[in-house]
């Protein structure tokens, strides 16, 4: 059974995501948060396997900073966003499925998720349109010779993602 945290600011997603997951009977809410401060201490306390995490939360909180904080602690989570980032974040999340989305394709996600945890080679459920599976192993785009390529940094990462938001959302 794979122990599923969500963490959603929006009380009436929240429920029915909830619903949703626990329709599945391999999959159950072990804890539900709708900030960052919420989510790091239930996360603490119910040690799920898997943190369905959306990106806009309570508080003026982020779903980045609370990724930041369950990478810490070995909880891997899936971004659930409307608006998610046009860029992969591997060493934050595994993936994220985007809004709105069908029961069947959250069931496929969580599948999919599933196996990524498991270690299984292939993906059981053809993977949603809607879902982006982050590679933590994909190759960095070739570069001139002598170029050393480096990883931009969280931060820098973030800036970009959140600065180009704000000029879409206006």
């Amino acid at each position: 059974m794979l122990r599923i945290m969500i963490v959603e600011d929006d009380s009436q997603l929240a429920q029915t995501l909830k619903y949703l997951v626990e329709d599945n009977p391999r999959y159950r809410v072990v804890a539900m948060a709708a900030d960052a401060e919420g989510a790091i201490a239930a996360a603490e306390s119910e040690d799920p396997d898997l943190v369905l995490l959306d990106l806009h939360l309570a508080n003026g909180s982020t779903g980045f900073s609370v990724a930041v904080r369950l990478n810490d602690l070995g909880v891997p989570a899936m971004f659930v966003s409307g608006k998610a980032p046009n860029f992969p974040m591997p060493d934050l999340a595994l993936g994220c499925l985007m809004k709105p989305f069908t029961a069947e394709e959250l069931h496929r996600s969580l599948a999919a998720a599933e196996d990524l945890l498991r270690g299984r080679e292939t993906l059981r459920p053809k993977v949603p349109n809607n879902l982006t599976l982050y590679d933590p192993d994909a190759a960095t785009p070739a570069a001139e010779e002598g170029f050393i390529p480096s990883k931009p940094s969280l931060f820098t990462r973030l800036e970009h993602w959140i600065s180009g938001h704000h000029e879409t959302s206006h």
